[in-house]
């Protein structure tokens, strides 16, 4: 049986190279859409197999056509943590190549 990744994360899934994915433009952790909406999940679960059928190439990421809302505006609220400059923008902290702990006692159990 084939196996499909079903992503919201197109960039990394790219990155990784699955043999074949799906695409859905909806924020991370609901990535076959709102919490009791049945109907709109199983739609993405058709599209995602129908998907998988059409795949001939190794590689291939096919986006659904699946979206949030119709105006993309859930982006905004996902990258803003509420505390920035106020003019909607991505205001969360800029990502550090050093691992970050909150406390002591994790930095020692991850070994650094």
């Amino acid at each position: 049986m084939p196996t499909i990744c079903l992503t919201a994360a197109r960039s990394i899934t790219a990155s990784v190279n699955p043999p074949r994915a799906t695409f859905v433009d909806l924020p991370l952790g609901n990535t076959v859409g709102r919490p009791h909406d049945p109907e709109f999940q199983r739609d993405v679960l058709r599209r995602t197999f129908a998907a998988a059928e059409a795949m001939d190439q190794p590689g291939t990421i096919t986006d659904l056509g699946v979206g949030w809302d119709s105006d993309g505006s859930w982006k905004r609220f996902a990258t803003s943590t509420g505390v920035g400059s106020g003019d909607g923008g991505d205001d969360r902290r800029q990502r550090v190549e050093i691992p970050q702990y909150q406390y002591e006692s994790d930095r020692l159990a991850a070994g650094g």
